[in-house]
């Protein structure tokens, strides 16, 4: 295929980029002449996707981290080295009352969805700040900011990261780092099929689109952020969730 080569030079670390929207990222950024590191926890797919990136012209390599825990995720930064672009993509999510949300998976919200985050941009964009550039993209979710009676972890996790975008933006921003976030609806995965179903397509009756979301349209979102034509947004969080419906009548 015919590789664009809009980010040749730049060094793209995005987590959770074995499977959803995490992979369309990965292929989509790699497409575009970035060299990619998928980041995983199974290296059997780590290793399917930088095949897959090699056969159509791009460069890539695999590390495996358990984002749960935090040496993990200070050593994945390690490993990955210096990078230009960072897209936290990562997540968990397990949509249960309060009452039936474990302490277990509560940590694990946390520790992937908010912690994970912190931490590589804590070891990551100082560098980029040194160099004087670099783009962090932050994947939330339109559960961070719409109440529901589940998923209250997720949403709080979610939520979090959302604030630590626009923090981020403001700690690193004058050094020109650039820091955004991008907060899907419901978006058709693997993930999101296995545990959902044929709920998912009634998920995607609610928006103003009348369907769910493809991993490629977060992805197209994801380099709209990290391409130099956003460079006046900084901060932001963009919604790509199909258009909320209007509660009024009409």
């Amino acid at each position: 295929m015919s590789l664009s080569a809009d980010l040749a030079g730049r060094t793209a670390l995005v987590t959770g980029a074995t499977a959803g929207i995490g992979r369309a990222v990965a292929l989509k950024l790699a497409d575009h002449g970035a060299e990619v590191v998928v980041h995983g926890r199974d290296p059997r797919r780590g290793a399917e996707l930088v095949a897959e990136i090699g056969q159509r012209g791009g460069r890539a390599r695999f590390v495996g981290a358990d984002l749960t825990d935090a040496q993990q995720v200070v050593q994945l930064a390690a490993d990955a080295g210096e990078v230009d672009i960072l897209v936290n993509n990562a997540g968990v999510y397990d949509f249960t009352s309060t009452p039936d949300t474990s302490v277990e998976s509560f940590d694990r919200h946390v520790a992937i969805n908010t912690r994970a985050p912190f931490l590589l941009v804590g070891a990551l964009a100082p560098a980029m700040a040194k160099r004087g550039s670099g783009v962090i993209v932050n994947v939330t979710s339109t559960a961070a900011t719409l109440a529901a009676p589940i998923g209250t972890a997720y949403g709080a996790s979610k939520a979090a990261v959302e604030l630590l975008t626009r923090s981020w933006a403001t700690e690193f921003g004058a050094s020109g780092v650039r820091v955004n976030g991008v907060s899907p609806g419901p978006v058709r995965t693997a993930g999101t099929e296995q545990m959902l179903g044929d709920n998912i397509e009634a998920l995607g009756q609610v928006n103003i689109r009348g369907r769910v979301g493809e991993p490629e349209e977060i992805a197209d979102v994801v380099l709209f952020l990290i391409d130099d034509r956003s460079s006046y947004l900084n901060g932001s969080v963009v919604l790509a969730n199909g258009g909320e419906r209007s509660s009024l009548p009409g």
